[in-house]
């Protein structure tokens, strides 16, 4: 590790699959999960998108309600239980009860309140895009041949009457907060393995075929709802339950893998050099680098496009990442934090 040069640092072992030009490939996870959906997307594979942009729509609209964002318009899956529930909802397996939140005058959906910025008139036109968006989950799930999951959070906001868990606190992106309803929930390390196993093995009873290639998201917590932690511990522990998870996961299943990119971001080989200055977001020179690696590895060279050595600015027209984190930012600064 001393002597490896800046932007050298390969810590992935012989093993790796092999994603060809044909193969579907889905992505679906946390903020960082964009990077890879981005570089998926212009590196010559088949990065499947299931839920499209009505014909017609232009460019920065579809962008704004997060077409194209991953394979389908969910948005930030931060908790595997998010990922676990969003299947069976799919499959007809689960319906929540609480499936429409009030935001003003307008309605969204609790599981994704961003993909609509206006929102939507009426909690019928809630249910029916929710209906339209479930078709496509099925189609991700049942026809991609690798599914790569992001694992982002162990942190998060659960309904009392029948575990659903939300992208955001009630309130914060429609909604309101019932303490009689709601509940904070932050997962264990056994509950996320339980989750992880059930989700894989979902996976393969509906698609046999299919490979899962797990990573874990290397952007820090913004916020944490324990009152007795600090910020910095409880991410210490939400990634350290996440890589674990990951891990034995990937170990127990031939079908799934693990892609090192947090190591990369976080090994103190980098000098902390692949942080904005806020800490939080990943500097484009750190994206390059973790694709870099999944291109090595993952890739057929006739296939691959490798990012560059050193990328420091965005390529131009780059949307920003998509964080449903941030909201938390803003409804602290409007309260005059």
């Amino acid at each position: 590790m001393s002597w490896i040069a800046p932007g050298q640092l390969d810590p992935m072992s012989d093993g790796a699959f092999r994603i060809t030009p044909h193969m579907k490939v889905a992505t679906m996870g946390s903020c960082f999960a964009q990077h890879i959906a981005r570089h998926l997307a212009r590196s010559g594979l088949n990065y499947f998108v299931a839920e499209q942009a009505p014909e017609g729509m232009s460019a920065d609209a579809a962008a704004a309600r997060q077409y194209g964002l991953f394979s389908a318009r969910y948005g930030n899956v931060y908790t595997v239980r998010q990922a676990v529930q969003m299947f069976d909802r799919a499959f007809g397996a689960f319906h929540p009860q609480e499936d429409v939140w009030a935001r003003g005058e307008v309605f969204v959906d609790p599981f994704r309140p961003l993909i609509e910025p206006d929102g939507f008139a009426s909690p019928e036109a809630v249910r029916m895009a929710a209906d339209e968006h479930l078709a496509q989950v099925r189609r991700v799930f049942s026809e991609a041949d690798v599914i790569v999951f992001t694992l982002g959070l162990t942190e998060g906001w659960r309904s009392l009457e029948d575990g659903s868990v939300f992208a955001a606190a009630p309130g914060v992106s429609g909604g309101s907060f019932d303490p009689a309803r709601h509940e904070k929930v932050n997962f264990s390390s056994r509950e996320v393995c339980d989750d992880l196993q059930a989700l894989c093995d979902r996976i393969k009873d509906v698609n046999p075929g299919a490979r899962v290639l797990l990573t874990v998201s290397p952007v820090p917590l913004i916020a944490t709802h324990q009152d007795d932690k600090h910020v910095l511990d409880a991410t210490s522990y939400s990634k350290a339950v996440l890589r674990v998870a990951a891990g034995e996961i990937a170990q127990a299943n031939p079908q799934v893998s693990y892609f090192p990119s947090y190591e990369i971001i976080t090994s103190t080989h980098s000098r902390g050099a692949y942080f904005e200055p806020d800490l939080r977001g990943v500097r484009e020179v750190g994206v390059a680098h973790v694709m870099r690696v999944f291109s090595r590895h993952f890739l057929d060279e006739a296939t691959a496009r490798p990012a560059p050595l050193l990328t420091l600015v965005p390529a131009t027209g780059e949307q920003d990442i998509v964080c449903d984190e941030e909201v938390i930012e803003q409804a602290l600064r409007a309260g005059g934090f």
